[in-house]
């Protein structure tokens, strides 16, 4: 059900929503042949869709980050993962990226973030990354925008 005054976006221009979806596959596929797995991939999804305070894509993307491997532990504590050590180099490189590519800081802070980034992962697995981070980012907004409830 809609929320009052709200369009469901998706709905209300279907070819529009159907290019994003094509665009998540593209994605999907770029981080498949950059080596990027399941779980850094929905590492990405959750933490954006943390930053956005996206409830409908959390509520998607949780239970695939742990169909894909990562336990309740990681799961609960991902807004604080700098403050923790559970979080291999990989995941905390993701991380970043999401981050990076959510919040957009400032060049100066923005570029040594993105080399901390590109120390760990390879060229393609960093340019992969960013791509999920701006898929997701996008669903986001078509989600928010809509006001999609979480049922």
């Amino acid at each position: 059900m809609e929320k009052p005054g709200r369009l469901y976006i998706d709905r209300q221009h279907p070819l529009a929503y159907r290019s994003a979806l094509e665009f998540v596959d593209t994605v999907k596929k770029i981080a498949d042949e950059a080596g990027l797995g399941r779980d850094l991939v929905e590492l990405i999804n959750v933490r954006c869709s943390q930053i956005n305070r996206c409830p409908s894509c959390l509520k998607a993307h949780v239970p695939q980050l742990v169909r894909a491997g990562i336990d309740a532990t990681k799961i609960a504590v991902i807004p604080a993962w700098r403050d923790v050590a559970l979080f291999s180099a990989e995941e905390r490189a993701v991380l970043e990226m999401a981050e990076l590519a959510t919040e957009l800081p400032q060049a100066r802070d923005a570029d040594a973030r993105y080399d901390e980034i590109a120390s760990v992962l390879t060229p393609d697995q960093v340019s992969a990354a960013a791509w999920i981070a701006v898929a997701i980012n996008a669903f986001n907004r078509i989600s928010i925008l809509s006001g999609h409830p979480v049922r």
